[in-house]
């Protein structure tokens, strides 16, 4: 059985805790690889090498930094199709998707490049008499990320590029489940430019974790996952002393009122609801149509669609919609959940728990679900299922469906299907969500804006990416400067005293 290996000071190198963890292929349930779980003694080793590094780094102009990542995105691309493959493999995702989760993160190392432009201070001459003032944006120092399974390849780049191309050293703690992308990423950073050290990857599993919130030398720590873990991260990293930002659960709704476009809204929602088996934060799990006769046209629209999804392992290749989810228990939990919904008395429109997939029935796929007649005290609406399961909340009014949204202890990203312009400015102006979509299904701000929702969808003060990833990973210095004065006198200065 190969072992994969940790990353730290530019060497591969193997895991001496004697611990390990199973990465399966999700299409056939089969083991392919172990990965070592980390000691706090291995994340202490990364630790020193980034810690001796930084300074280094810190010193390298800001332009020529930028130029590691604009090399670094000719590399991404170079190796798309190789990145892909591998992350598919590991994460069961189709080729397509795993191509999206790449340039997603692509994007933002792109906008990463205007780094000079995003840490210049401010200066104010004269600001008294002979004094100016100006303030600095300074690197951390050693920072941590600790990235989900999801999206092994955006979330991990969404974080270190910002992190690394401010001066600051970054230690990755990616997901368990598919940890190899994330070493092919460490690799190609240094092929691009990075000295050694910079940017190491420590896998690992909660033990990694409480060592990365423990050390004093790390300053902070980014991570993305459950709520329970983002509050868990947040608390004792704040407590701790560092600076943290932490991204949890989703309950996405989508409204669609009466007079939208009912088959833009069924394909959105098939997109939104269904892609990636339904294993994303921004994915929409409820659907909110407005009026008995919305949703009766809804549903129509939508059995068809959903009947004809195609789930299958990543290598059928374009023709495949999604494909399984990415372990064993992830399946039996999302089951769970959908037998939930028939107890407590949803209606199982399009039922997928019989499904089952010749030649990988030992895989970890689930077919697609939709429910309708969803009331807000059934768990399939109270919880984050993170699978392909779609639940029709039918609202009597516009009021109560934008209720719904905000009382939902969710906040990560919503959306409104409507052709009036009033109603859609009124939904963007009033609801409590981060993220917002006026006829488009998911969202995702491009990567020179920030992303981030509120309620329990978050847990820290910025956002992800664009210019709050600038102000996460960077403290500003202000500088009182007063060069005095004089007026020359028989060879000598006579200095103005400062008011």
């Amino acid at each position: 059985m190969t072992e994969l290996t940790h990353y730290i000071d530019g060497k591969h190198v193997k895991g001496t805790s004697g611990r390990f963890a199973d990465v399966f292929n999700p299409a056939t349930g089969e083991v392919q690889y172990k990965v070592p779980l980390a000691s706090a003694a291995e994340l202490a080793i990364a630790v020193d090498v980034a810690a001796r590094v930084q300074p280094q780094w810190a010193a390298v102009n800001p332009q020529r930094r930028a130029r590691v990542m604009m090399k670094f995105v000719d590399l991404l691309n170079r190796d798309m199709d190789k990145l892909a493959e591998a992350l598919s493999r590991e994460h069961g995702k189709t080729i397509p998707d795993a191509k999206g989760d790449v340039q997603r993160g692509l994007e933002v190392v792109e906008y990463c490049i205007g780094a000079p432009q995003m840490l210049k201070g401010e200066f104010t001459d004269s600001a008294g008499p002979g004094i100016d003032m100006y303030s600095m944006r300074q690197a951390l120092g050693v920072t941590a990320g600790i990235t989900p399974f999801n999206f092994p390849a955006m979330i991990p780049m969404w974080m270190f590029a910002p992190a690394i191309v401010c001066g600051n050293a970054f230690i990755l703690k990616p997901s368990e489940r598919d940890p190899s992308v994330p070493l092919m990423l460490a690799e190609l950073m240094e092929e691009a430019g990075l000295p050694k050290g910079v940017l190491q990857v420590v896998n690992g599993d909660k033990e990694a974790v409480d060592a990365i919130i423990e050390h004093p030398v790390i300053q902070s720590i980014g991570f993305v996952g459950s709520t329970p873990i983002a509050e868990y991260i947040y608390g004792r990293g704040c407590s701790h002393g560092k600076r943290v930002q932490c991204f949890g659960g989703a309950k996405n709704h989508m409204i669609i009122m009466p007079d939208a476009d009912m088959d833009q809204a069924a394909d959105a929602l098939v997109g939104a609801g269904y892609g990636a088996a339904g294993e994303r934060c921004m994915a929409i799990s409820v659907a909110l149509p407005v009026g008995e006769e919305t949703a009766d046209r809804l549903i129509e629209k939508l059995v068809p669609r959903i009947e004809k999804l195609k789930v299958g392992p990543y290598t059928a290749g374009d023709d495949i919609d999604y494909g399984p989810v990415v372990t064993e228990a992830a399946k039996r939990n999302i089951l769970g959940l959908v037998q939930s919904g028939v107890d407590q008395g949803a209606e199982l429109v399009v039922d997928g728990r019989d499904f089952t997939l010749q030649g990988y029935e030992n895989g970890f796929f689930v077919g697609p679900h939709l429910f309708d007649r969803v009331t807000p005290d059934m768990d399939i609406y109270k919880k984050e299922i993170f699978g392909p399961v779609l639940s029709t909340v039918r609202a009597g009014s516009y009021e109560e469906a934008i209720n719904l949204a905000i009382d939902h202890e969710y906040g990560n990203g919503t959306a409104i299907f409507t052709r009036d312009g009033d109603t859609a400015r009124d939904f963007a102006n009033r609801i409590n969500i981060g993220m917002v979509g006026i006829n488009v299904p998911i969202p995702v701000p491009l990567a020179y804006h920030t992303f981030g929702g509120w309620k329990k969808s978050v847990f820290g003060d910025l956002n992800q990416h664009g210019p709050d990833a600038f102000k996460f990973y960077t403290r500003t210095k202000t500088i009182t400067s007063r060069w005095p004065s004089g007026i020359k006198e028989g060879g000598e200065f006579n200095f103005k005293p400062m008011d």
